[in-house]
């Protein structure tokens, strides 16, 4: 059952931080070509961060599994354990190859939410929908074609859909749906890595992206859903499977049916705290820079599913 209780405000400033110190670790390693580097760097800094707030938190999405994963792990408890039992969904690098090859849209992710509100997802792969809000609920569905999608949604804003853009994860596993949306005449937004942020782009403004669609990890999925959550907007997801030990480990985290289709709030439920800080330059924050009080500077969004608030908080580092 979903608990609705607030959480305390004080952790919207905390998440913040955590994301600003993965955000700055990772930025020592833009454009080194070392993606493994600069995601270890941005792990050590959010955990540490993590372990200096009080609460009793719980990594529910992370890194991967234990065996797997020496810190930030899906079951790692991190914070002071005082105070609020908190689930945690995070990529302290989303955009590993992005950062190592010193392009746009490298963040830092977080999203908190009351113990047994945010799905144990399995480290698989899931099918994704995303729009922004606004629109008649269960417009989209991921047993619809892409092209089927993007006219419900060109109908519903009463538009053209030569005035549809969607935003594909450039795959070759997505190269039906891409030729499907060109060929209904429905423009095409490719990005080489960071489906979060991706999926997100449906539902912030200036985008110019009116749906998501492709296929990504689970774990990003349920980040998604926990931003559109804040924002408004909806989104749809289904695991997929390519054997039997990505089965095994659904079984292990509780999930039954294999073909269920997860929607925003199935993934996402209750209060929810995201935030998101900019490694380098992207299209809803900046990255980390030098700042002209001689340290470095954040931008931060971070977004609360309670109090409807959209924050953007630019924050001068000491250079200490």
């Amino acid at each position: 059952m979903t608990d609705n209780t607030p959480m305390e405000r004080v952790l919207t400033l905390e998440i913040v931080r955590a994301c600003e110190q993965a955000a700055i670790a990772a930025a020592d390693w833009i454009g080194r070509g070392d993606n493994k580097a600069a995601d270890a760097a941005a792990v050590e800094a959010m955990r540490n961060a993590f372990n200096k707030i009080d609460m009793d938190g719980t990594v529910v999405i992370g890194e991967g599994e234990r065996d797997e994963a020496p810190m930030l792990y899906i079951g790692e408890k991190v914070g002071t354990g005082k105070g609020e039992a908190i689930d945690i969904a995070l990529d302290p690098l989303e955009g590993t190859t992005i950062t190592a090859k010193g392009s746009t849209d490298a963040l830092a992710v977080v999203a908190f939410a009351r113990k047994g509100n945010l799905l144990n997802a399995p480290d698989t792969y899931m099918e994704k929908i995303a729009v922004g809000p606004g629109l008649p609920e269960g417009i989209i569905d991921l047993d619809k074609t892409s092209a089927e999608n993007a006219q419900a949604i060109a109908d519903a804003k009463g538009v053209d859909i030569k005035d549809i853009t969607c935003c594909v994860l450039d795959r070759p596993r997505h190269s039906q749906i891409i030729d499907d949306l060109r060929a209904a005449g429905c423009r095409v937004k490719l990005i080489p890595d960071g489906d979060v942020a991706g999926a997100m782009q449906s539902a912030m403004p200036g985008t110019g992206v009116d749906f998501y669609m492709g296929t990504g990890g689970a774990p990003e999925g349920v980040l998604a859903a926990a931003g559109l959550r804040c924002l408004g907007g909806q989104f749809q997801g289904r695991l997929v499977f390519r054997n039997d030990d990505e089965r095994a480990r659904a079984a292990k985290w509780g999930i039954t049916d294999l073909n269920r289709k997860y929607n925003r709030d199935d993934l996402a439920s209750g209060d929810v705290i995201f935030a998101a800080t900019g490694v380098t330059n992207g299209v809803w924050v900046r990255g980390v820079e030098k700042s002209e009080f001689g340290g470095l500077r954040t931008e931060t969004l971070v977004m609360r599913s309670h109090t409807k608030t959209i924050r953007r908080i630019a924050t001068d580092h000491s250079a200490e």
